[in-house]
């Protein structure tokens, strides 16, 4: 008999002891410890493996958003065939694109060009107005008190359990995009990794971020020692891209007005569509997806960056993602066989490639194409009065000569964003109530209003050059669209 077998069975005596001693109790109960011996030999269940859960984020609404919500369905594609079961991933998506009635596929959604339906199956857990910060942030603590709305599921994790975590949309210097407000703040999602590791209901932990300045979500602000690695789309300076857009080689088919997917988001599911997960290494894929995303002969990409428990780069990808049965038997090999397109959009020019392509489509004299030119324009007319006002405020506030220098001023890498995150957002919320919704465009001044923070400006001040700068706001569909940043 095994040294196991032997402690089974004493502890099933003491427990047989017990229950005589209870003559009501006619069922024999082991202690909580010894029963783990009688479970299902399950790899996702195992103490040494623990078990994979998944948290994925599209964070936008709106068809010419269309790539956010397409990464999101084809990573739940992806995770579900690597072997993680349905009730262990929670899927944040608006679902107003497989069925809006520009999509040329009626329920179906597409993340490349020749790519298959990634909408099938995917779990309606949050959608619509459900998909907030607020129930983000429950779903990752695994708070089922603190939901509100939605199917209720969270990330129920336990101390030897691995969590991946994709995130999908608009960004902007120390914030990203969400469909509802407020929009999410750097500070209030750290503090809330914080929390989970403080919980101990995790063994490690990986995050994959796609937005413009995502590495500002992280830069100064993920702590080492938390277990938690993540990547980003960009540093905390520049831009992301969308990929698979009209215009763009290799293009969308030729029915499509938009972007299918994103520029990081693709590079990383492609290439784990391709490799062996059980042999590739977080560190090794990071590795392929910056240099697709950076560009190549391109002039335009970004830098990935890695930010936290860079140490855990060493995992092997099937501990988050699963394995992919299809590549078991393939050798990893250091080098993308995927091609990098030869051109990208940036993020937040997609509104505008959607809207300029359906005009050049559209009959001449058709209703559709006198909705598209209205559309380019009032986005045009959008853009022109968030960066004339956040000038305006500059100026007042620093002067004319002053003003352009500090909005622009540039941390050194490694600090963060704001010194006072409460006065950043109490900034923001002042300029919307002025100036009108920064919207997923003019989310880009975040750092500009970060700055008139660090410089010490007081809410008396910002209130009252606010007002002074927009004494009135252009009309339009911008407020709807793009819903203002707070709440």
């Amino acid at each position: 008999m095994t040294p196991v077998a032997v402690a089974v069975l004493f502890l099933s005596l003491i427990a047989l002891s017990a229950a005589r001693q209870n003559p009501d109790d006619d069922v024999i109960k082991l202690p909580s410890h010894a029963s783990r011996f009688f479970r299902p030999n399950n790899d996702d269940e195992s103490s040494s493996s623990g078990t994979r859960w998944a948290v994925l984020v599209a964070g936008s609404s709106g068809y010419w958003n269309y790539r956010h919500q397409a990464d999101v369905c084809h990573a739940y594609q992806l995770l579900r065939k690597g072997g993680l079961k349905e009730e262990n991933i929670v899927v944040f998506m608006y679902d107003d694109i497989a069925d809006n009635e520009e999509n040329p596929r009626k329920g179906i959604i597409i993340n490349s060009p020749h790519g298959s339906d990634v909408y099938e199956g995917v779990p309606k857990d949050y959608t619509g107005d459900d998909v907030t910060v607020e129930n983000l942030f429950a779903v990752i603590l695994g708070d089922k008190g603190a939901v509100k709305g939605g199917s209720g599921k969270v990330v129920d994790s336990g101390p030897n359990d691995h969590i991946f975590i994709f995130y999908s949309d608009h960004g902007g210097p120390g914030v990203l995009g969400m469909p509802t407000s407020p929009y999410l703040y750097a500070d209030d999602l750290n503090d809330v990794l914080k929390k989970k590791h403080a919980s101990g209901t995790y063994k490690s932990m990986v995050f994959y971020l796609e937005a413009c300045e995502s590495g500002s979500i992280f830069e100064g602000l993920l702590e080492e020692g938390l277990n938690i690695y993540a990547t980003t789309a960009s540093n905390a300076v520049e831009s992301s891209w969308g990929t698979y857009c009209p215009g763009e080689e290799p293009s969308p088919p030729p029915e499509y007005e938009t972007c299918l997917g994103d520029l990081y988001s693709v590079a990383w599911m492609e290439d784990s569509g391709v490799h062996n997960l059980q042999t590739e290494t977080l560190r090794q894929q990071y590795e392929l997806v910056k240099r697709r995303t950076a560009g190549g002969a391109s002039a335009y990409g970004s830098h990935v960056m890695q930010y936290g428990d860079v140490g855990l780069n060493k995992d092997k990808l099937d501990l988050y993602m699963g394995t992919n049965p299809a590549n078991d038997n393939f050798t990893f090999v250091d080098a993308n066989s995927l091609t990098p397109p030869s051109g990208v959009t940036n993020q937040r020019d997609a509104d505008l490639v959607h809207f300029w392509d359906k005009y050049r489509k559209a009959p001449e004299g058709s209703t559709r194409k006198t909705e598209a030119q209205k559309q380019v324009l009032e986005a045009m007319s959008h853009r022109l009065h968030v960066d004339n006002s956040v000038k305006l405020v500059s100026k007042l506030l620093f002067g004319i000569s002053e003003g352009s220098e500090v909005l622009n001023k540039v941390r050194p890498a490694g600090q963060p964003l704001a010194d006072d995150w409460t006065c950043l957002k109490n900034t923001v919320r002042a300029f919307e109530r002025h100036c009108g919704s920064l919207s997923q465009y003019g989310i880009k001044h975040m750092r500009s209003f970060a700055n008139i923070c660090n410089a010490g400006i007081q809410m008396e001040q910002m209130e009252e050059a606010a007002s002074q700068a927009c004494t009135s706001i252009p009309s339009g569909p911008w407020s709807s669209l793009h819903r203002g940043f707070s709440a």
